[in-house]
């Protein structure tokens, strides 16, 4: 962690606007929606191990945030209703997440758009979901 970086003071967590507001030590307080923390998630995952290795996440509009854990005194872990719960969110990382979020946004939707991805989640019956549960299947003839 930067040593200039302010802490976090408080964090919540506004489950109806899908929300986590965080305020830190400079009196700076930043809402950043579970969909943008999703997609910017540090994990390996969506970042790769190196640059060019990045997955583009789609699909994440509705996400929610359904745990935070505290990870010592720098960094928050957070688990996503997709199932998603690696990466660690350093305080110096959502600092600048709060400071940059709109250069971020933008960029993350131009680059959506460039994939013809979608913030919206695949339809249940799409081939992108994978095949429907057994018993779910239509019955041959």
């Amino acid at each position: 962690m930067n040593a200039n970086t302010p802490h976090p003071t408080e964090i919540k967590l506004h489950q109806k606007s899908r929300l986590l507001e965080i305020s830190f030590s400079d009196g700076k307080t930043f809402q950043l929606s579970c969909e943008f923390l999703r997609v910017h998630s540090p994990s390996a995952e969506v970042r790769g191990h190196g640059p060019g290795q990045e997955t583009l996440q789609t699909g994440k509009k509705s996400v929610d945030i359904t745990n935070i854990e505290p990870v010592g005194n720098y960094a928050i872990q957070l688990a996503f209703s997709d199932g998603h719960d690696t990466g660690l969110y350093s305080w110096d990382m959502l600092y600048e997440f709060g400071v940059r979020q709109d250069h971020m946004w933008q960029e993350y939707l131009m680059r959506l758009e460039a994939a013809g991805g979608s913030r919206e989640p695949e339809p249940e019956n799409s081939p992108a979901a994978g095949p429907a549960p057994y018993g779910a299947r239509p019955k041959s003839k």
